[in-house]
C-alpha cells in the first residue's frame, strides 16, 4: 500500500488543512447508491476537498468523474504518508543521442526543468524509454516557448517526439490541427478539469444547461475543445460568454472580482493558483467535472519513423504500468507538487 499512501499525502496537501479522520483509512469501502468521491472524502476525512486522495488511489475504476462511481464498486481509502524526493536515475539519457524528445517548463507538476526528475511526465518518459523493447539512448531538450513546439519544431520533425500534450476529440473534430498533423501515444496521465467558482457562488452544475448564459474564463492559447465536447457546443452555439485574458492568474483574479462566473481548469493548476494567489476560502472547485483530459507523447505524421517510435513508447508505458513503476513515479511527484504549493 506504500504508493497509495504517498498519493494520500499528495491529496491532503492539494487543498491544505489538517485531515480529520472521521472514519478510517487504509481500508476498502463499498460504494453505495448516490456516493461520489466528494461525499466519500467528506465521510472519511471530514473534508470533501480531499477527494483527489481517493480519486488517484483508484485509477483502475471505470469512472468518468467524481459523480459517476458505480454502486457496489470497491474502492481503496488511503491514509497520509511521506513522499521520497529523489528522482530515478536516467542511464540512457545522452545529449548526443540521435533520438530527441522536446518538452518545456512552467507546467507543474508535469514538466518543470528545475524540479526533481524534470516533473512527473518527464520522469515517466524516462522510465518508459528504459522499459521499451530494445532500449536506445535518447536526449531530452527543453524549450520554454511552448508556442514553438507544435509548429514548427515537431511538425517539421526537428525533434522526434514531444510531451506532454492534450489530445482533442479527434473523432468529432478530425480537422483539429493536432489531430490532422500528429500521432498520439496511449495516455500517460489523466486529469479532471473542474469549474472553479467563488466560494459563495450560487452557480450550479448538475447539467450542462446550468452553465448556459454564464461567463467563463480561459487564457489565450489554451485549448477549448472541452467546451464544445459531447454536444455541449457552448462556444459553437454562443451559449456562454468566454473571456480570454493573457494568464490563468488573470482568470482567477476576475473570478474573485465577480466579473466571470467560473474558471474551467485542471485541478492541479487550480490548486496551484489558489495557493499562490492566497485564494484559499475564496475559491472552490465544483463537484461535477467539466471533462477528463489526458496527456500524451506526440509525433508528427510527417516523421518517417513516427509510428515506430510511438510503438516503443506505448510498449514501455504498458510495462511500467504492469511492474508498478508507474504508480511509484506518479505518487512521488504528486507528493512533491503538493509540498511545493503548500510552501507558497
Amino acid at each position: 500500500m506504500g504508493a497509495r499512501k504517498i498519493l494520500a499525502a499528495a491529496a491532503v496537501l492539494l487543498w491544505g488543512g489538517a485531515p480529520v479522520w472521521a472514519q478510517s483509512c487504509d481500508v476498502t469501502y463499498t460504494v453505495k447508491e448516490g456516493d461520489s468521491f466528494f461525499s466519500i472524502a467528506e465521510a472519511h476525512y471530514g473534508d470533501y476537498e480531499q477527494w483527489t486522495l481517493i480519486y488517484y488511489a483508484n485509477q483502475g475504476l471505470a469512472v468518468t468523474g467524481p459523480l459517476t462511481i458505480p454502486a457496489g464498486a470497491e474502492i481503496y481509502i488511503p491514509c497520509a504518508g511521506g513522499a521520497a524526493p529523489e528522482p530515478d536515475a536516467t542511464p540512457l539519457r545522452s545529449a548526443q543521442a540521435e533520438l530527441r524528445f522536446l518538452t518545456g517548463s512552467n507546467y507543474p507538476p508535469f514538466t518543470q526543468k528545475d524540479w526533481a526528475g524534470g516533473g512527473l511526465i518527464t520522469e515517466l518518459v524516462n522510465a518508459i524509454m528504459e522499459e521499451t523493447p530494445n532500449p536506445v539512448p535518447y536526449a531530452m531538450d527543453w524549450e520554454d516557448d511552448w508556442s514553438q513546439h507544435l509548429f514548427p519544431l515537431l511538425d517539421e520533425a526537428k525533434y522526434d517526439m514531444g510531451f506532454p500534450w492534450l489530445r482533442p476529440d479527434c473523432a468529432a473534430d478530425p480537422s483539429n490541427e493536432r489531430c490532422a498533423n500528429f500521432h498520439f501515444s496511449d495516455p500517460l496521465f489523466e486529469m479532471p478539469i473542474q469549474l472553479f467558482v467563488a466560494a459563495d457562488s450560487s452557480v450550479t452544475f448538475d447539467t450542462d444547461a446550468d452553465i448556459e448564459g454564464k461567463t467563463l474564463c480561459r487564457p489565450k492559447g489554451y485549448y477549448t475543445h472541452d467546451l464544445d465536447a459531447n454536444g455541449r457546443n457552448w462556444i459553437a452555439e454562443a451559449k456562454i460568454d468566454l473571456v480570454r485574458p493573457d494568464t490563468p492568474d488573470d482568470c482567477f483574479s476576475m473570478l474573485v472580482a465577480g466579473t466571470v462566473d467560473a474558471v474551467p481548469e485542471n485541478l492541479f493548476l487550480g490548486a496551484e493558483k489558489i495557493n499562490a494567489m492566497g485564494l484559499r476560502g475564496q475559491v472552490r472547485p465544483m463537484e461535477r467535472p467539466l471533462s477528463t483530459e489526458t496527456l500524451h507523447v506526440i509525433v508528427s505524421k510527417k516523421h518517417w519513423r513516427g509510428t515506430t517510435f510511438l510503438y516503443r513508447v506505448n510498449a514501455g508505458l504498458a510495462q511500467i504500468r504492469e511492474n508498478g513503476r508507474y504508480d511509484e513515479i506518479v505518487s512521488r511527484h504528486l507528493g512533491l507538487f503538493m509540498q511545493q504549493i503548500q510552501g507558497n
